[in-house]
């Protein structure tokens, strides 16, 4: 009888044992897959953001430098004079020293120029062919000419003589004359080999897939496919008309979409997509990542967690008690495995990223782990302390005054909650922050907001990159854009969009607009080399400098014009401003036993009787500039008024 009733026990305790192992394996399953699956957003979404800002990074300098060259005035002279001048082996040789200047400051593996009358493509080395309509390897050239875009970039192989045809990406710039006729094409290029090799960098590193696309789907540049075949992505992966659509249609800037899809590379298996777009490339981030690999590990876990499962039963049917014991621990232990491995796979893929991680329970106002815990009270938070009352205190003594009240508003609970109800799964702040009361320094910091299915509550993953060198990395690349590499004033473009901003935010002040063009300084390059006119431009840009206060606007909006933008007390000061830089500029220039004569033509119109616009001042100054011209150069003209030369 007793046996009976032990072997009953046995019994039911087995089959307590099976059902509870069999649910616990299937629960654990898909808490891992659910788990992974996150843990593939996370890191697809972090890879592509670094890709995207390594992107825009890259290509920021070489469409900056086309369209310097491409609004040089002596470049334009140059091409307007072509005609006459096609078989004289001096002009070849000093567009080829032009291009070379540039090649060797900037290091690009190509620089050209196209003159659209006759069809010659320049490059450093000289005349290197003639552009024939018929041949499809100048399709390009063809197409921008016909494009309303003054710049475009395409991905060819290089033609020129000793470049053996590698593959290249080029930035093309049109080149107008003073009526906006084209009158040619300039650029750059650089080897995508290199581009290439950060895009593997990166799918080695995360093993995701990366692929810049143009607006059509055709990748131009991948590990393994260049825009020179014309691959198209979507004929790669078979993703469908949907897919295609949701990809090329997004283009917010800095912002990236991203979703799940079924049927990628033709399988029966799910894709995690994350697209971006590039607006100076007109390009966009693909981003993707398989679960192949992942489903296949989880089944093989499954089947072991099974095997094991039959193991433990048949020892149990042995020693009931022992097994009972041993059976509660494995339990526990299994489920700390699982968690510390989910945790370990995700710090391993974010730790390289990312400077510090926390875990919060948003909906119950607490830290989530003990490491955030630890965090809090190292600032001098009590030991459970909430956390909307311990994030007053780290932005107390860790964040910069002025950030202080949008990280606040950013990370209180109650304004995380309100953003996740409608609907945004991550959050983003940058600031400035220091540790232990030390220098500032610039933070990036992500939060990702997940639901939890056990208890319903909302819990906030928060990573913080260090972002200094990036944000410092940004600000060169402004400045570099809006200033003169050569003079350091501003560029044309920065010149007018500054002036635009003052005359708007000063209605009514009186300003005074003066334009500067160094007489004959075609002659300076040609007879002494381009190396003396440069000389000769930072001596003309000292003289300026030393004639205007700190903070009036001076910019080089041509490659010997030059602008200065200044408030004047009334129109008498500018004239006898005017005369004060006429004679300034008056004098001999010497270098390298070298000397040459300097000298300028000075148009100066005033706002707002001549407009309260760029356009309107610039042609008042430059009809009075050419007005100095006609009468011998080297004097001033006040549009509409007073003229006098030295």
């Amino acid at each position: 009888m007793k046996k009976n009733i032990l072997m009953r026990t046995n019994l039911l305790v087995c089959l307590i044992i099976i059902v509870g192992f069999l649910l616990t394996a299937v629960l654990s399953y898909r808490a891992n897959y659910s788990a992974s699956l996150q843990n593939i957003e996370e890191v697809s979404s972090l890879t592509s953001e670094g890709i995207y800002y390594q992107m825009a990074t890259t290509f920021t300098k070489p469409v900056n430098v086309s369209l310097t060259m491409a609004n040089d005035s002596l470049l334009r002279e140059y091409l307007s004079g072509e005609g006459e001048r096609l078989d004289d082996p001096s002009y070849i040789g000093t567009l080829s020293e032009y291009l070379g200047a540039y090649q060797r400051k900037y290091d690009y593996d190509a620089v050209f120029l196209i003159s659209t009358r006759t069809g010659r493509y320049y490059n450093f080395n000289g005349l290197d062919r003639v552009l024939d309509p018929g041949d499809p390897e100048n399709v390009w050239y063809y197409e921008l000419l016909q494009s309303p875009e003054d710049y475009a970039m395409n991905v060819d192989n290089d033609e020129v003589e000793g470049a053996e045809n590698r593959i290249t990406v080029f930035v093309n710039c049109k080149i107008h004359d003073e009526s906006g006729e084209v009158i040619g094409v300039v650029g750059v290029g650089m080897r995508i080999t290199s581009l290439q090799a950060v895009l593997q960098g990166y799918e080695d590193k995360f093993g995701v897939g990366a692929f810049l696309v143009d607006g059509n789907g055709t990748i131009e540049i991948s590990p393994r496919y260049t825009g020179y075949e014309a691959v198209n992505l979507f004929d790669v992966t078979h993703y469908s008309d949907r897919v295609r659509r949701e990809i090329l249609t997004w283009k917010e800037e800095g912002m990236a979409r991203s979703f799940w899809i079924t049927g990628g590379s033709g399988l029966q298996k799910t894709d995690y997509v994350v697209a971006r777009y590039l607006p100076e490339l007109e390009w966009h981030l693909v981003v993707n990542q398989d679960t192949a690999t992942l489903v296949e590990a989880l089944n093989r876990q499954l089947v072991l967690t099974m095997l094991v499962i039959c193991v433990i039963i048949a020892v149990i049917l042995w020693v009931i008690t022992h097994v009972i014991r041993t059976f509660n621990r494995q339990i526990v232990e299994l489920t700390r495995s699982v968690e510390q491995e989910r945790r370990t796979v995700f710090e391993k893929a974010t730790g390289q990223l990312f400077e510090d991680i926390y875990e919060l329970d948003i909906t119950h106002n607490r830290p989530a782990n003990h490491a955030t815990e630890q965090y809090f009270e190292s600032l001098g938070a009590p030991h459970g302390t909430p956390y909307d009352k311990a994030l007053q205190i780290v932005a107390k003594k860790q964040v910069k005054e002025e950030f202080r009240q949008g990280y606040l508003d950013t990370f209180l609970p109650e304004n995380v909650l309100r953003a996740f109800q409608q609907g945004r799964e991550a959050l983003r702040y940058e600031l400035m922050i220091s540790r232990d009361g030390g220098e500032y320094y610039w933070m990036r910091i992500t939060a990702r907001l997940v639901p939890l299915e056990g208890d319903g509550s909302l819990r906030m993953l928060v990573y913080r990159q260090n972002i200094d060198a990036e944000k410092k990395q940004e600000e060169r690349m402004r400045l570099l854009a809006q200033t003169d590499e050569m003079t350091g004033l501003f560029t044309k473009a920065a010149t007018q969009r500054r002036i635009e901003d003052c005359l708007r935010e000063n209605p009514g002040r009186l300003y005074a607009f003066f334009i500067f063009d160094i007489d004959n300084f075609k002659r300076a390059n040609d007879s002494y080399g381009h190396a003396f006119g440069d000389g000769v431009i930072r001596e003309f840009t000292r003289i300026l400098r030393g004639h205007f206060r700190a903070d009036d606007l001076l910019g080089r909006i041509g490659g010997d014009e030059f602008a200065a933008f200044v408030a004047a007390p009334d129109e008498t000061w500018a004239a006898e401003k005017a005369a004060e830089l006429s004679a300034a500029l008056d004098r001999a220039y010497g270098a390298e036993e070298k000397n040459w004569h300097l000298s300028a033509s000075i148009g100066v119109s005033f706002a707002p009787r001549q407009g309260d616009g760029f356009d309107g001042l610039y042609r008042a100054a430059d009809a009075a500039l050419y007005k100095s011209k006609e009468r011998g150069k080297n004097g001033y003209t006040i549009s509409d008024g007073a003229c006098g030369r030295d």
